[in-house]
Formats: structure tokens, C-alpha cells, sequence
């Protein structure tokens, strides 16, 4: 069996994914940030063998050091590893700013750093997502200043990691999910393109599979767009 790491997988895309995972015979180690929110438990009976749950707060140091212990003591082998958590507010002062980034693009550092020496045993699969926010040609937006930079700053951090890892065999897949109806802001949104469900398909089909060429960028329609270099 293989197994995944999903951060961010209380609510929203990253709930969705870790149970798109478990239905397909993935072994999967679920990143919880809110212990409270039950829906992760409830799948856990669904799962009980397979689905792990491991408290994870990826803008804290001290918690992905933590959540590699629990992970590295159940398996010696990481196949994907899945940046999903995220946050986002229209609030740009600097408390602001500064968490997003903690969260969004320094969370997939640390967690991907940390969790290396596992991934080395699997299939070096490291997937993050991204946004049409951080594409400077295509961004539009006014204001969100925090959001915006946050994911163009993943965008460049995930191609330094490509440069410096593709040649060890590691692949990637930066994913654009579209505008979802999420929980990055706190609460269930209700405008969006998308349901959790919908876009969360579309991005295990991209990263449980393979393309012609892993060395060059590509982007699917103007909703789904995913990066696999």
C-alpha cells in the first residue's frame, strides 16, 4: 500500500482528499489543525486501519517536528506528500501578513523539509497548492496583498525545490483549484465554482498520476490548472 500525508485535512479539500485516498487503498496520515471539528474522526471508523490522524499545525516548528515523530513511527515510507493547508483573509496589516505567510508558504516548506527523510524511502511525490493569485501575469485582484504574495512566493519556493531535487527523482504538481467554496477564510464560503468534493477529484487524479514530461510546465483550464515538474 502507499501512503500519503495530507496537511490541512479537516475541512474543505483537504477532508475530501484524505477520503478520496482511503477509498483507494492509500495508507493516509490526515493533518489535523482543529481537534474539535469532527469530521476527520467520523471517517477514522470508516477507516480505522488505514486512516491516521496526526495533529498538525504547519505554521509551528515545533508541531511538524511533532508530526514527523507520530508519522516516521508508523512508517518508514512517504509516497506523496500533500501541501493543502492554507489561509486567507482580505485584511492586509502586518499580524495578518505575516501568518499568512507562516501558513501558506513557509507551512509547505517546513513540512516538506521535514518530512524528506521519509519521502526518500517512497515515490518523492510533493504536491502543493497553489493559486491563480500568485501568477503575476494573471493576477487581477485588488487588495489581498497577504494572499496573493504568499502563494507567488509557494510558486518560486516549489520551483527552487524542483531545481534541487528533480535530479534525486522527486516530482511535483502545483495545483490551481479553482475558486472553491472552502474554509480558507474561517467559515464555509458560499460563492465559488467549485465544491470541495469536485475540485478535490480533479487534483488526485493529477496527483496519483503521471504526465508525458515531468521538466516542463503545463496548465489545464482557466479553473483546474496544475503544474507537474
Amino acid at each position: 500500500m502507499k501512503h500519503v500525508l495530507i496537511t490541512g485535512a479537516d475541512r474543505g479539500i483537504g477532508f475530501a482528499l484524505a477520503k478520496i485516498y482511503a477509498e483507494n487503498n492509500y495508507v493516509v496520515y490526515a493533518g489535523q489543525f482543529m481537534p474539535d471539528w469532527p469530521a476527520l474522526s467520523e471517517l477514522k471508523q470508516t477507516f480505522p486501519e488505514t486512516l491516521h490522524i496526526i495533529p498538525l499545525n504547519v505554521g509551528s516548528d515545533e508541531s511538524v517536528t511533532e508530526a514527523f515523530t507520530l508519522v516516521s513511527a508508523k512508517t518508514d515510507r512517504l509516497d506523496i506528500l500533500i501541501n493543502c493547508a492554507g489561509i486567507h483573509s482580505s485584511t492586509d496589516d502586518r499580524e495578518h501578513f505575516l501568518n499568512i505567510y507562516q501558513v501558506n508558504t513557509l507551512g509547505a516548506l517546513r513540512v516538506t523539509e521535514a518530512f524528506l527523510p521519509l519521502m526518500e524511502n517512497g515515490d518523492k511525490r510533493i504536491c502543493s497548492f497553489s493559486s491563480e493569485a500568485g501568477i503575476i501575469s494573471l493576477a487581477t485582484r485588488i487588495g489581498e496583498f497577504a494572499y496573493t504574495s504568499s502563494k507567488a512566493a509557494l510558486n518560486i519556493a516549489s520551483q527552487m525545490l524542483f531545481q534541487k531535487l528533480r535530479p534525486e527523482g522527486y516530482t511535483f504538481r502545483l495545483y490551481h483549484p479553482g475558486w472553491v467554496r472552502s474554509y480558507m477564510s474561517g467559515q464555509k464560503a458560499t460563492q465559488g465554482h467549485f465544491e470541495p468534493e469536485e475540485t478535490a477529484q480533479i487534483a488526485y487524479e493529477q496527483f496519483t498520476g503521471d504526465v508525458p514530461c515531468e521538466d516542463v510546465l503545463l496548465m489545464q483550464d482557466v479553473y483546474h490548472q496544475f503544474w507537474p515538474f
